[in-house]
């Protein structure tokens, strides 16, 4: 892998000079869903699948870009010196707005570079592929430049990024996840605050089985942005009768007593969802500390539930790959798992039911939406890393 990504480069943009290959991985969040906008916990692990990058500085202004998972679009270049960020810049919007977004933070390149992607993380799965070159970018950007920021810091500019140039409202879980990862461990983080603890999660004869549905979606032109602004529109209205700094600073019971104040019913709905979501998640981190899988699972069934009803983030494909896994021995627990309308379900599988488990829910996927899923057994990985 190492050698023909190197190979690539060298096809591409010539042999020469200082260059260096990296990765960043993908994550998946286990439980926490839509609560990291809303002030809560969220309980994700980076994975051992994600984004590779090659690079290499250039004596002039220019940047090159070219990614294997988009080669139709071939070399794409722009130049440091370009003031005005372009909509039109398809896939490089992510890297090329991290680089603009750490001018921003006084940390400028003095000169180009040509970056090659490849990644294998299925496009559009919820398994945050953007986030993963956001802080693959500013991981490179560092090494190559010698920018002092911790990878927290790399987190936060990621984040800054796909706010202010994708047009995604994203809360801090993605980047946070991928830049801070640890191998066989979730991390158990407080949104509000980035406060974190790393939870071994290794479980016991179980694997994590990550069901991709295949049915692509992009955060930008989703509901993701109507969300957050009908969370954000509960929190006004409930925050005038209790003072509270977000939805997650309240319990279910304090919650049930004060969300009369919420006027519109949907509304009401999604805060509910912040809520005993974020509760739910701080029961799961506490559940595994006990070692206690089986309500960790239980929780992770519930999220779902309050998902596909609450939130409404679900839709046909990812209700019948979590259904189907439900009806079958051997599943601790399984959820949707991203921002919904497309992407990837998380189960936890007992490992002697995962040949099982993939044959019938892929068959009953298949023969009820018209096409196939695709299925990844996974492990908790690292960070970003140099590999060359």
């Amino acid at each position: 892998m190492q050698e023909k990504l190197i190979e690539k480069f060298h096809e591409l943009f010539g042999e020469g000079g200082d260059i260096r290959l990296y990765f960043a991985p993908g994550r998946v969040n286990l439980i926490g869903e839509h609560t990291d906008y809303n002030g809560g916990h969220v309980f994700p692990c980076a994975l051992t699948i994600g984004t590779y990058g090659v690079a290499r500085k250039r004596a002039d202004k220019r940047l090159r870009f070219y990614s294997l998972n988009f080669e139709e679009a071939g070399v794409l270049e722009s130049s440091l010196d370009e003031q005005k960020f372009r909509e039109s810049a398809d896939w490089t919007a992510y890297p090329r707005g991290v680089i603009r977004a750490f001018g921003e933070k006084g940390m400028e390149a003095d000169c180009g570079m040509d970056l090659m992607l490849y990644g294998n993380i299925p496009n559009g799965s919820g398994l945050s592929s953007s986030a993963s070159v956001e802080v693959l970018t500013g991981f490179i950007l560092r090494d190559l430049f010698g920018f002092a920021a911790t990878n927290q810091e790399l987190a936060l500019i990621g984040q800054y990024s796909e706010n202010k140039y994708n047009g995604v409202n994203c809360g801090i879980m993605d980047q946070f996840t991928i830049a801070m990862g640890k191998k066989d461990h979730a991390i158990f983080l407080d949104t509000a605050t980035l406060r974190y603890e790393y939870a071994p999660f290794m479980p016991k004869d179980a694997k994590i089985i990550i069901s991709c549905s295949n049915k692509k979606r992009g955060l930008g032109d989703s509901k993701y942005n109507e969300r957050r602004g009908e969370c954000e529109s509960a929190f006004a209205q409930i925050g005038e009768v209790i003072g509270i700094d977000s939805l997650s600073d309240l319990s279910e019971e304090v919650f049930e007593q004060y969300k009369a104040s919420i006027k519109d019913e949907v509304c009401r709905k999604r805060a509910k969802h912040a809520v005993y979501e974020n509760r739910r998640t701080i029961r799961a981190a506490e559940a595994l500390k006990q070692n206690d899988i089986g309500l960790f699972g239980e929780l992770m069934n519930a999220s779902h539930i309050s998902l596909r009803d609450d939130y409404e983030v679900t839709g046909p494909e990812l209700d019948t790959l979590v259904e189907e896994a439900w009806k079958l021995d051997g599943v601790i627990g399984s959820r949707m798992t991203g921002a919904g309308f497309g992407g990837c379900t998380v189960s936890i599988v007992k490992e002697g039911a995962v040949d099982d488990f993939i044959e019938r829910v892929g068959g009953a996927y298949k023969a009820k939406i018209g096409y196939a899923a695709d299925f990844y057994v996974v492990e908790a990985g690292d960070g970003p890393k140099r590999l060359l």
